[in-house]
């Protein structure tokens, strides 16, 4: 697992996993409530770390716009995920977590920027730590 990477091992990709995850995990918002996400901790796991998604439905925007929201939440991620990551490993759990807008759209942002999503990603990622301990 690379530090500042972001493998296929890393996404969830199944669909046994969303349902998973939004029928039994729980929720969280960031701070501005501009994000939404789902998550599931899998303790004792054998391959503990943590697993990503983000999920935008088609109301949100367009496909550009939406591709892009995927793209920063997954950078902003990437960037601010070795604090949870090790803290999972230690304790050998699976984290499951997807990521989905709750207050932004196209209508309401234009353009999406890294600057204005990334205090909601690691506001999100502190809180999972959080509630780890």
């Amino acid at each position: 697992m690379k530090r500042f990477g972001l493998s296929p091992d890393e996404r969830i990709k199944s669909r046994k996993d969303f349902e998973i995850i939004y029928s039994v995990g729980r929720s969280l918002f960031s701070f501005d409530k501009k994000i939404k996400s789902f998550y599931v901790v899998e303790k004792q796991s054998e391959n503990p770390g943590v697993m990503i998604a983000v999920a935008v439905g088609k109301k949100i925007g367009s496909a550009v716009w939406r591709n892009r929201f995927k793209r920063v939440i997954k950078d902003s991620y990437r960037l601010n995920k070795i604090y949870l990551v090790d803290s999972c490993l230690k304790k050998k759990y699976l984290i499951k977590i997807v990521f989905s807008p709750q207050s932004l759209s196209e209508k309401s942002n234009k353009k999406i920027y890294s600057r204005e999503i990334l205090p909601c990603v690691v506001d999100i990622l502190y809180k999972l730590k959080s509630s780890l301990e």
